[in-house]
């Protein structure tokens, strides 16, 4: 059976953020015979491993609208795969990443809305040209209109916003220290012409509810707060769930002393004029860079409508969706205290009762070989390794997880029932802080983005390394939780590192890529038991997309390998089908 919802209308599936597609055609009794149905290649990744693609298709109508390596936005056939058409955003199009468009339509008018660099283009949809009456020729800079425009600091989009009616809302990416970076605000843009319609400041101005909790004119200085992980929309209610990330400078806070709203916060918003609802700070004066990493799920829960958000910490917390206080308990828990001068940590921070975490906390080092354990214990006795919270020292803190989760962009996916399915990586890092160069807005700087590795540059952290797990939010309890991925460099079930997210079905089927071993997996969403596995062409480090043409149902998937994962670049997108 297909349901009439055949398409996938946003990267995350629809504007719930739940990547569920309700299609029963591909069930967990035939999903072994899935074979591929087309093969589609860019032809534009870099040899050398430094591309890759993060995005999620759209599917309307027919029609694939994704990414390609270097940014270029393509439609397809979402049946064979032919290309439609292809638009080139010049000079702009090789700066970051982009996981997902966004589609709009009145009547004869359809376009894709789509961010590269620091423009969010309008293109038609039907032929891939630029909307003249768009912003200036198609484009609006995302740079600007900020209420502050710090001079050279970068502000653009790497994940989608929402449209809303007639208005596209978008976060943005920042920079995040220690030199000098934008604001992370919040901005609607009228979809039609590209005029900003409201602007919501995630760092407050003077009046402005949360401007107590940072010292006096810090919005006048002080970067990030950004949502650049992607929201939500309830549709009905007319409100867009924002997920923010940490202020900058990420690693030291001497210059914010205070909780710092709406760092690291959920946060609710009138979509129509951009007015605060509620908001909810899942962590208070973040020195750790454990940004909100993803939009939320908007779910049910016991017959309640809510907000379920991972955080790179593994925790989810659940949220009524109407108030934004805690539908699962959350405990206040005492944390250490930093030793850095003019460093004034949080005294407590919230963590969830229920569910347990999906992720390790602690580090314990590798026990893969007596050589391994033994140099990871060496470099051990040169840092702190004192648990979840402990802050970035001079002589380096362990942190598990690290800067990459525990949970991560690829986000969740949730199904009517209240189960949330999430793929999350046990890869611990150092935060060493140094004094910064002369000239230095900030007094300290991190002694790079540092991995714990042992000597076959394997995780320092003790297995897996990689983790599925599938949570029953109605009771707040695990179902399963299954090692995810083999390693390339032991036949032990390890897991590996992962990037990218699940995709849940009706059929009770959980489709992911993600894994350093560049397979595409089914399990089966009751039991967690892999029920089909593929190679794919290079690492699918993105999200897959379910939709249907025609009576037949595809699952695809962006193969761009490359990138932080440092497994071999590509430049295809795979669909997969019955025979």
């Amino acid at each position: 059976m297909l349901s009439a919802q055949a398409d996938w209308k946003s990267w995350s599936g629809g504007n719930d953020g739940n990547r569920y597609s309700p299609l029963t055609q591909i069930t967990k009794a035939n999903v072994k015979q899935l074979k591929v149905a087309w093969e589609y290649h860019s032809g534009d990744a870099d040899a050398r491993g430094r591309t890759m693609i993060q995005c999620t298709p759209t599917v309307i109508g027919g029609v694939l609208y994704g990414t390609t390596p270097t940014l270029m936005a393509i439609a397809l056939d979402a049946a064979t795969g032919k290309e439609l058409w292809r638009f080139d955003p010049e000079g702009v199009r090789t700066r970051g990443v982009n996981r997902g468009v966004m589609y709009w339509e009145d009547g004869a008018d359809k376009r894709i809305l789509y961010s590269a660099g620091v423009f969010l283009f309008a293109l038609d949809a039907k032929t891939g040209k630029p909307i003249p009456g768009f912003g200036a020729g198609g484009r609006v800079d995302m740079s600007k209109e900020l209420d502050r425009d710090p001079p050279g600091a970068f502000n653009g989009a790497t994940s989608p916003g929402v449209v809303y009616r007639d208005l596209v809302i978008m976060g943005s990416s920042v920079g995040e220290g220690p030199r000098m970076a934008a604001p992370g605000h919040i901005r609607a843009y009228d979809v039609r012409t590209g005029k900003r319609r409201w602007i919501f400041h995630t760092i407050p101005h003077p009046g402005e509810a949360g401007y107590e909790t940072w010292p006096k004119d810090a919005w006048k200085t002080i970067g990030g707060a950004n949502n650049w992980g992607g929201m939500s929309l309830d549709e009905k209610r007319g409100v867009v769930y924002a997920s923010l990330g940490s202020p900058a400078f990420d690693f030291y806070g001497g210059d914010r002393v205070g909780d710092n709203l709406y760092g690291n916060a959920i946060v609710a918003l009138d979509a129509a004029t951009g007015k605060r609802i509620w908001h909810y700070q899942t962590l208070r004066h973040d020195i750790w860079d454990l940004d909100l990493p993803v939009n939320p799920n908007l779910i049910t829960w016991n017959g309640k409508d809510a907000v379920a958000q991972i955080t790179k910490q593994g925790f989810v917390f659940v949220l009524d969706r109407e108030t934004g206080k805690p539908l699962l308990p959350v405990a206040e828990r005492a944390v250490p205290t930093s030793t850095m001068p003019g460093e004034v940590t949080a005294k407590t921070q919230p963590v969830p009762v229920k569910p347990p975490p999906f992720s390790p906390q602690i580090f314990e080092p590798t026990d893969l070989s007596t050589e391994a354990t033994a140099q990871v214990k060496r470099q051990l006795a040169d840092w702190k390794n004192d648990g979840l919270f402990t802050p970035p020292s001079r002589q380096g803190t362990v942190m598990l997880p690290g800067t990459l989760g525990g949970g991560l962009w690829g986000g969740a996916a949730a199904d009517p029932a209240g189960m949330l399915y999430v793929n999350s990586q046990n890869v611990a890092s150092v935060h060493q802080l140094i004094d910064a160069p002369a000239g230095s807005p900030y007094p300290f700087a991190l002694k790079g983005y540092t991995k714990i590795r042992d000597e076959k540059g394997n995780s320092g952290a003790k297995p897996p390394w990689g983790l599925m797990t599938a949570i029953n939010l109605n009771k707040g309890d695990f179902v399963w939780q299954k090692v995810f991925g083999k390693s390339d460099v032991t036949e032990r079930e390890v897991g590996t590192e992962n990037m990218g997210g699940p995709a849940a079905t009706a059929s009770g089927l959980v489709f992911i890529g993600a894994t350093r071993d560049e397979m595409f997996r089914a399990y089966d969403a009751k039991t967690g038991q892999v029920l089909f596995a593929t190679k794919l062409p290079a690492g699918g480090y993105a999200t897959p997309a379910v939709y249907s043409v025609n009576g037949k149902q595809y699952v695809v998937i962006a193969c761009g390998g490359g990138g932080r994962m440092t497994t071999k670049s590509g430049d295809a997108y795979v669909a997969f089908a019955l025979p």
